[in-house]
């Protein structure tokens, strides 16, 4: 887990909505080719879902992570 990915998911949060790369970028510092590979990552760990071509919305998993009741090494555990 990456600083980016703490900030993924607090803006899928925050949003409510669900986001595409682009409009992540333009929500964050990171770049769009940046977090769709960060996105892909979290996609595989559980904690979003792409829910269309290039379209996430965080999970449970992914609301249990920031709430702290999930930690990054028991998502490694889960790989």
């Amino acid at each position: 887990m990456t600083q980016a990915d703490d900030r993924i998911l607090e803006t899928l949060t925050d949003s409510g909505l669900t986001l595409s790369p682009r409009v992540l970028s333009v929500n964050t510092d990171y770049s769009r080719h940046y977090l769709s590979t960060r996105l892909g990552k979290l996609a595989d760990a559980g904690l979003v879902d792409r829910v269309d071509e290039g379209l996430y919305r965080i999970t449970d998993h992914g609301h249990a992570y920031l709430e702290g009741d999930l930690l990054a090494s028991d998502l490694e555990k889960e790989e």
